[in-house]
């Protein structure tokens, strides 16, 4: 391969990866935005979790005993 090539080679992989990581990234973004708004998680608490991240504060979610046990 010429040098020439290698760089047109090289950019196409650039563009191409570029893209794969915007669309993995506003994906995720969506998915936040819609578990959010559809009341599945609220993101609002693990926001608040920056500002209150004493060891005395309250867990964030209750934890099933029994479902850990039985991994």
């Amino acid at each position: 391969m010429t040098r020439d090539e290698l760089l047109t080679l090289s950019g196409y992989l650039e563009f191409f990866f570029l893209l794969f990581v915007f669309v993995v990234f506003y994906g995720y973004a969506y998915s936040i935005y819609k578990r959010d708004r559809t009341g599945e998680k609220d993101f609002e608490k693990y926001s608040n979790l920056v500002l209150d991240d004493s060891l005395a504060s309250a867990p964030l979610e209750k934890r099933d005993i029994s479902k850990d046990r039985n991994e």
